[in-house]
């Protein structure tokens, strides 16, 4: 098993009666890009907080980076980064002027504070904008300076908490790509997300649903093994088949993409594409009907349906 930056066990967090996160396990491995995935309300951000020790724990705790959380919480901000789902530096200041004062806090100085603004403006094309107020910024440039901030005293792990959710697609995917950079100068990274292809491009992953994890591993792992068998259906008449799929007890959710429909259906079931081109048929529904590799959707689907009361 490869080295951990994060162990927890039995990670619990209750707000009065509600429970935001209910006994969470988790192992993290070093140097790679380790996902949560669900929904708003699945316990993505209350988890981060504990394991940053913002937050203590209600139950269970976690070792991060070899100190006990919330125990060691302070001496562990000195190895983190953390950068929110809203941005967070001050917008009066410039660029430049927020990159300095978290310099300060830090308390990276001097000419090794100038050496590496220097080197953070170039790696994240900051330099043109250096002396632009933070306000002024666009969403791809603010993020950019936010994790230009989040990693300035160069942390041995980092933690994003839905950083993508306010910028545009080619923001994204560049941003995607820094954190593939800092990956292999052995930054580990913990991001949060509602987007499936962002999940995707993680090394492992965990599917938080109402502060519990139902499933974790390897995206590809867990559309291989998905619990359930994935149905593609093209029909002219979409809302139709669904309508009939959806009556069917061994189909267990319908989702549609375009004209064409993913149904997950019982594993149990001995043929289930010829078992649904039937069902179709008998509804007087037409359509073709064959068995497809399942997405991460699929994954996320049946892993939240199979743990619903």
């Amino acid at each position: 098993m490869s080295e951990l930056a994060i162990q927890a066990r039995g990670l619990t967090r209750r707000f009065g009666k509600s429970v935001a996160v209910d006994h969470v396990d988790l192992e993290i491995p070093r140097r790679a890009i380790y996902g949560f995935l669900g929904p708003n309300g699945s316990g993505k951000s209350t988890t981060i907080r504990m394991l940053c020790g913002l937050l203590t724990p209600s139950e269970g705790g976690a070792t991060v980076l070899g100190l006990s959380v919330p125990r060691d919480a302070e001496k562990l901000r000195r190895k983190i980064g953390y950068m929110t789902q809203r941005f967070s530096l001050y917008e009066d200041l410039t660029v430049a002027e927020n990159l300095e004062f978290l310099a300060e806090i830090y308390s990276v100085r001097g000419a090794a504070a100038r050496a590496r603004i220097d080197e953070l403006c170039g790696e994240f094309h900051l330099r043109e904008i250096a002396r632009q107020r933070a306000g002024t910024l666009s969403g791809g440039q603010r993020q950019r300076l936010a994790l230009a901030g989040a990693t300035l005293h160069q942390p041995e792990l980092l933690f994003l908490d839905e950083p993508t959710s306010a910028v545009d697609p080619q923001s994204r995917r560049d941003f995607w790509e820094t954190l593939y950079a800092l990956v292999e100068r052995g930054t580990t990274i913990l991001v949060s997300t509602h987007f499936m292809d962002e999940a995707e491009r993680c090394h492992e992953l965990a599917i938080l649903d109402r502060g519990r994890v139902v499933a974790s591993g390897a995206p590809e792992k867990l559309m291989r093994e998905i619990d359930a068998a994935v149905v593609e259906i093209e029909a002219p008449e979409p809302h139709a088949a669904r309508v009939a799929l959806e009556q069917n007890r061994a189909v267990h959710s319908v989702a549609q993409l375009g004209t064409r429909l993913h149904a997950l259906v019982d594993r149990a079931l001995p043929d289930p594409a010829r078992a649904l081109s039937e069902a179709l048929r008998n509804a007087h529904v037409e359509a073709r009907v064959g068995l497809a590799r399942a997405s991460l959707e699929d994954v996320f689907v049946a892993a939240t349906q199979s743990h619903r009361p």
